[in-house]
């Protein structure tokens, strides 16, 4: 248990841990067992769990039954070899069975090993693990928080202690992940500050690392498809000229599907009265066909992006955000050109993916240079360092370019009922989302049509918040009403170029007849 005074307040928590670190055998035999950050990352997810941070590596020191002195060996080569993990076991088994009799397996037992932790420095040194602790019987570790050795460093001293990822605060039930991401409820568990994403990117678990792609189809587009865990599909389908011997740079756009539909209802086609009517509300390919044969100096590929529970916002809250590297990963290992720009786009629940991403950066990369709301914005939080990322990434990125599309659904009505509300909404994320990033930029604002545009940084910022007198449901209508055109066109010279934002649909002649 930990205790923090705050605004006059004491609050206390309760966290659970295994009793030793991770071994491999029984109760009669076993071996504590080193193990890399992406390895424990992986047991951590599967289990519920999340590695510690330094002060709740003290925290467990301080509370252990037993505490056992270090037995440090000399730094060599072979430190990092089965062999030696195997001896240094021995000589902390020894030191347990003396104590057995007064603490049997099962008591709470540290000081014999470092941790691998969680920690604020990962943010700023990628590719490395952080390690910590070995306290000696005076509780100063001999080893302090050290981020020099890479992700695939393991030697005889580091072992793994899992965290239940549910902890009792002021005797209420909460997520020790969202414990930490709390910029006043993290001081109990963080010296260090809040932490958004406390976990290590796990290596990416393709189930296809080399996707067959299909042959052309009537479009001279071609296929292909990855299966990743947990519950992860993803559709590829690009054009032509990205098979070329010498291939133009790509674009990727990263499409996170909507809640509720499919890749194929959200590729869209000419449907009968026989199909389901999801066929007919985005048609994101027809969308994708029309850029194409307006941007020829790029190869647009798209990743579309669904998941087994046909939500993100759900899928996230089962399986946390750090997972969400490893999909994109594989798909960005696809594009043959260094110079990949890298689109996130998403539609309804597909902006939560977005938002996880970027739980996860500690600062949006310049590789990716539009990010598309398309009325998909409900995972904004400002709390959780959004608006942060988003202006320094304006701000540093000379090519970003943010688009966010919503309508005033505070006010649309199903069935006579209003189902959202006026904060929860897109229209107030994104009035939330103005209102946090109006002191970094100055926004110019008009309105046509009903269509309140909100302008910042040349256009490289823009709002779209279209009125809702009729307090219609204008969800879907953003999007095949040509929204993914406009904002994958949107600062360039082709901008408005044979189509009209909330016009006509632009792209009839490339809907997939089949």
């Amino acid at each position: 248990a930990v205790t923090g005074v705050m605004d006059g307040k004491t609050n206390s928590l309760i966290f659970h841990v295994t009793p030793d670190y991770l071994a491999v055998g029984s109760d009669a035999d076993y071996c504590l067992m080193p193990l890399s950050p992406g390895a424990a990352q992986r047991i951590a997810a599967a289990t519920g769990s999340v590695l510690p941070t330094p002060a709740m590596v003290d925290a467990i020191y301080r509370a252990a039954g037993l505490k056992l002195s270090p037995r440090p060996i000399p730094p060599s080569a072979q430190m990092t070899t089965t062999g030696v993990f195997s001896n240094h076991n021995a000589v902390i088994r020894e030191q347990r069975l003396m104590n057995l009799e007064a603490y049997p397996l099962g008591t709470l037992v540290a000081g014999h090993k470092k941790d691998v932790v969680v920690s604020q420095k990962l943010a700023a040194s990628p590719g490395k693990v952080a390690i910590y602790g070995w306290h000696q019987s005076n509780g100063v570790p001999i080893q302090a928080l050290y981020t020099g050795h890479t992700l695939r460093w393991v030697d005889y001293s580091q072992c793994i202690r899992l965290v239940k990822n549910e902890v009792e605060l002021n005797g209420a039930n909460r997520s020790l992940a969202e414990v930490l991401a709390d910029p006043q409820l993290a001081v109990l568990l963080s010296a260090e500050g809040p932490l958004p994403s406390p976990a290590y990117p796990a290596q990416p678990p393709v189930t296809n690392v080399a996707p067959a792609w299909s042959p052309p189809n009537q479009f001279a587009e071609r296929t292909c498809e990855l299966r990743l865990e947990p519950g992860v599909r993803i559709h590829l389908n690009a054009p032509a000229n990205f098979f070329e011997p010498a291939p133009p740079p790509a674009t990727l756009v990263i499409y996170a599907l909507p809640n509720g539909n499919t890749i194929e209802q959200t590729i869209g086609k000419l449907t009968t009265p026989a199909d389901d009517w999801h066929f007919d509300i985005q048609h994101i390919g027809s969308q994708i066909r029309f850029v194409r044969q307006a941007v020829t100096n790029r190869a647009i590929v798209v990743a579309y992006l669904e998941n087994n529970l046909k939500s993100w916002p759900t899928w996230r809250r089962k399986h946390g955000d750090t997972r969400i590297p490893e999909i994109l990963a594989p798909v960005k290992s696809l594009m043959p050109n260094p110079g990949t720009q890298v689109v996130l786009a998403g539609h309804s629940g597909g902006g939560s993916l977005v938002f996880g991403y970027l739980n996860t950066l500690r600062q949006i990369p310049p590789e990716i240079t539009r990010i598309v709301f398309l009325d998909s914005n409900y995972a904004y939080d400002s709390k959780l360092g959004h608006a942060d990322k988003l202006a320094e990434w304006l701000l540093t990125a000379p090519d970003a370019q943010l688009s966010v599309f919503a309508y005033h659904d505070s006010v649309a009505l199903l069935d006579g009922t209003n189902f959202v509300s006026a904060a929860g909404g897109t229209w107030g994320r994104s009035h939330a989302m103005l209102e946090d990033l109006a002191p970094r930029f100055s926004f110019q604002s008009s309105t046509n049509a009903g269509m309140r545009i909100h302008t910042a940084l040349g256009g490289r910022g823009r709002f779209f918040l279209k009125e809702n007198p009729e307090k219609k449901i204008l969800h879907t209508v953003q999007v095949e009403r040509n929204g993914l055109i406009h904002a994958l066109l949107l600062g360039t010279a082709l901008e408005n170029q044979g189509y009209e934002y909330f016009g006509p649909r632009a792209y009839t002649r490339w809907v997939d007849a089949r």
